[in-house]
């Protein structure tokens, strides 16, 4: 049996903070594999297990979203209240990851039940701490394998 590593997962539309996500990553030295998708509908579908993700093989469920607010299709709001929703994976880890420093969009994420609020950028040592305390991902090593 194939023991598949954590994931995280990065809901993203803007290729610059992709680049520089994965750049603050790997600055962190976190080496867990990444999956992205630019949209709010690959995001439900990325985590809903259909359409072009329904292989957990290539697709495997994150232990981890980093999720932008302001995407196409469904807003990161919406993504974040159907995952607080969904029998199974209501309990996901989710960092939503925008430029966004209004009081009202860290509150509403905060009602929503996010994990950690994050302006963009993210620095490293914030990501490397952000990884070391999650409790759900918390035998994930930091260090390079």
């Amino acid at each position: 049996m194939t023991t598949v590593p954590p994931t995280i997962l990065l809901v993203e539309d803007n290729d610059d903070d992709v680049f520089a996500m994965q750049r603050a990553l790997r600055k962190a030295e976190i080496t867990l594999p990444v999956q992205v998708v630019t949209n709010g509908q690959k995001a439900v579908d990325y985590l809903s297990g259909s359409g072009d993700y329904s292989d957990r093989t290539y697709y495997p469920f994150p232990s981890l979203v980093f999720l932008d607010l302001k995407l196409p299709y469904i807003h990161g709001f919406e993504i974040l209240g159907w995952i607080r929703e969904q029998p199974g994976i209501r309990d996901l880890a989710v960092v939503v990851l925008t430029s966004s420093a209004e009081e009202s969009d860290r509150n509403r994420a905060d009602d929503l039940g996010v994990y950690s609020y994050i302006v963009k950028p993210p620095e490293p040592q914030q990501l490397r701490r952000l990884l070391e305390a999650l409790p759900k991902v918390a035998s994930i090593s930091t260090t390079p394998v």
